[in-house]
């Protein structure tokens, strides 16, 4: 069962304006990774769901951060469909997110009221998405469908909309600058924050400050003027 309920994790979420993902087959790598981006700041992370026995995975994962960090929210990407979903759920997820909207999985999240967070590339899929309670739009592949413009476009006339782009933000002001002032509720960031040769060297302090200047640059740019 969820150990935090969706209005924190919503929270955390729009007031740090980062949510991490990776994925490891290894439970003491993942444990690892994310006490290090618990130490950066982190408040939310997401273990996707892209290998054989994840579920195995991140099932130790939420138990062992239990205790080495016990107030980081942890939840599963990459879920296609409730099945998936309500397996995750039983195994601790606090919150799900789809690279894609399905309705079952959205029913699924509110009847537990548990954040989801569905991948859209559509202004209709959005729509559709909200619809069905998502308060947090994943648009994704952020780089490809349209960028800091699409999402100008899209808050112009349905300025409630909360979208997290995925896929093409990166680390860096130059890159932050423009999707923070085009409106985004927040960025999600993996491999740009959990590189692999760092993972090889067991390099968990690159990983923390890289997510701390992420996190300040995130600050920053929120500070600014448009």
């Amino acid at each position: 069962m969820a150990r935090f309920d969706r209005l924190t994790f919503f929270n955390a979420v729009l007031a740090d304006g980062l949510i991490p993902l990776f994925y490891n087959p290894n439970p003491e790598t993942a444990r690892h990774v994310a006490v290090a981006l618990s130490k950066a700041g982190v408040r939310a992370l997401e273990f996707t769901n892209r290998g054989d026995f994840a579920i195995e995975v991140f099932s130790a994962l939420v138990q062992e951060c239990a205790r080495a960090a016990p107030d980081l929210i942890i939840g599963v990407g990459t879920v296609e469909d409730a099945p998936t979903a309500a397996l995750y759920l039983a195994h601790g997820a606090n919150f799900v997110v789809g690279p894609s909207f399905n309705a079952d999985t959205a029913r699924l999240c509110n009847r537990r009221k548990v954040a989801y967070i569905p991948g859209c590339a559509t202004i209709t899929e959005i729509a559709t998405a909200e619809e069905y309670g998502a308060e947090i739009v994943k648009l994704f592949p952020g780089e490809t469908t349209g960028g800091p413009e699409f999402v100008k476009a899209v808050l112009a006339p349905r300025p409630w909309t909360r979208l997290l782009p995925t896929g093409g933000v990166k680390p860096e002001l130059d890159n932050l600058r423009p999707w923070f002032r085009a409106g985004v509720a927040a960025v999600g960031m993996g491999s740009q924050l959990v590189k692999g040769d760092w993972l090889k060297a067991g390099d968990w302090d690159s990983i923390t400050e890289t997510t701390r200047a992420a996190l300040d640059m995130i600050r920053t740019v929120r500070s600014e003027k448009k």
